[in-house]
């Protein structure tokens, strides 16, 4: 059993779950006083020291039947439940099915008696279906097909509307065909499941014993290759980076205030002593940016744009002013929704009121709604950032627009996925609009759209 044990805990932490060691032992300890005899016991105490998370809790439940799972489904003997003129009946019908493949009318018989799969049969069949040589979990579907499709599942279907017709054909009454019927379909059922059990069994206990693989950190991860467990994982981590990003900033603030020297200041403070410089006064360089944000919010870049916009409202106390507009076929002022909510609370707001459909991508008509509704909106210290992929579905992209923007503002910069080798290429129009943009960063994972950022916050 701890071998077992061992295993499943292996295979769950390959599957993503965290487990400590010392829950591991806690894991042990639990099941050593509670015992194995009663289920529903044994399972509340290993779900209990090995599931910290409620996404977990799923992962668990998965796996916990293939390691410690009920054995082989129920069978039925049908012939047993038959009367001796039923058995003759059912006898003869067999015998009428002679055209048949004898492998089939075999695997009839195996059905009719209750007999399941012997552990030499699903092992030669999981040879054949190369099982031996799957270790991920989303392979058990296909290794299911094949291993039910090479046991001849799939026409035991057809041969037992046969045999039912068969036995119709020779009087058997309706009442005692359904039962048949009933019998039989429970029984391939629990062959089906047998065959699935195996199947998720020899997966599971083959990703047991492989080497644990290293996981990239999740900052370094392309927001295209983003799953949704790690998205959630994102969303968690984004409060903790925001919080070092402050740290580091007001670092860079209390710095400035020791570095270069202020002659000015200094000059009036000390002409109380006749001139003497016996108060030291610092230039402070650090000024908190007035941000504009245009965001994509089109599929390709939805995830992009939560995180910013998440991550620079998490950073508002390092901000002058933000004002915040997302856009698919038109620009939508957000700013209000931010001012009334948390930044979490008014993302998701956000993400529902602003849905991608069959619209496409527009970015010069939100660049022109932009301007003769927001414009008031920049102004000499204003850092306005556009955040998309520059791809515009081969609409006017209105670089003239970009222009005007970027002459009124302090900067234009573009928050950009795609590296620059992509620009130009198919609906791109990117390669127009980075020589009006005062720098493009590319920001295709986490860490590089926080370096961008960092690097916004560190020069006002």
């Amino acid at each position: 059993m701890d071998k077992r044990m061992v295993e499943f805990v292996r295979a769950l932490r390959a599957a993503g779950v965290r487990i400590s060691l010392a829950e591991s032992q806690d894991a042990m300890y639990g099941v050593e006083i509670v015992g194995a005899t009663n289920r529903d016991f044994f399972k509340n105490a290993l779900k209990t020291t090995l599931v910290k998370e409620c996404r977990d809790q799923a992962t668990f439940d998965y796996f916990f039947p293939l390691f410690f799972g009920a054995g082989t489904p129920p069978l039925e003997n049908i012939p047993d439940q038959l009367s001796p003129e039923e058995q003759q009946m059912l006898q003869q019908a067999l015998q009428s099915l002679a055209g048949d493949l004898d492998a089939l009318k075999d695997l009839l018989r195996q059905l009719l008696q209750g007999q399941p799969f012997s552990q030499e049969q699903l092992q030669q069949e999981g040879q054949r279906a190369g099982l031996p040589s799957m270790s991920d979990m989303s392979q058990r579907p296909w290794a299911e097909r094949r291993m039910m499709r090479q046991l001849g599942m799939n026409e035991l279907r057809q041969l037992i509307e046969e045999l039912l017709q068969e036995l119709e054909q020779m009087g058997m009454g309706q009442q005692a065909l359904e039962e048949m019927r009933r019998m039989l379909e429970q029984n391939a059922e629990g062959l089906s499941e047998q065959i699935s059990q195996y199947v998720g069994a020899t997966l599971a206990e083959q990703m047991a014993n492989q080497e644990p693989q290293p996981k990239p950190d999740l900052m370094d991860v392309p927001f295209t290759h983003l799953g949704e467990a790690e998205v959630e994982a994102i969303r968690d981590e984004i409060r903790r980076l925001a919080a070092r990003l402050r740290s580091r900033a007001a670092l860079r603030q209390k710095r400035a205030k020791t570095g270069t020297l202020d002659p000015r200041r200094m000059m009036r403070a000390n002409m109380r002593y006749d001139g003497v410089p016996l108060e030291l006064k610092f230039r402070t360089h650090h000024v908190k940016p007035c941000l504009v944000l245009i965001c994509d919010l089109s599929t390709s870049m939805r995830y992009c744009a939560e995180f910013l916009l998440t991550l620079v409202y998490e950073l508002q106390d390092q901000v002058a002013r933000t004002n915040s507009f997302v856009f698919i076929d038109d620009l939508v002022d957000i700013s209000m929704v931010f001012n009334e909510h948390e930044p979490r609370e008014a993302i998701e707001q956000v993400l529902m009121e602003n849905r991608p459909g069959y619209y496409n991508t527009d970015l010069g008509n939100s660049l022109n709604t932009f301007r003769e509704n927001h414009m008031s909106t920049i102004t000499s210290r204003t850092t306005v950032i556009i955040l998309g992929d520059g791809r515009n579905n081969y609409n006017d992209p209105r670089i003239d627009i970009a222009q005007e923007i970027q002459r009124r503002a302090r900067r234009l910069l573009w928050f950009n996925p795609e590296p620059p080798h992509q620009w130009g290429t198919g609906d791109s129009d990117m390669h127009r609009y980075a020589p009006v943009a005062d720098g493009v960063f590319r920001v295709s994972n986490l860490r590089e759209l926080a370096n961008a950022v960092d690097r916004i916050l560190t020069d006002g």
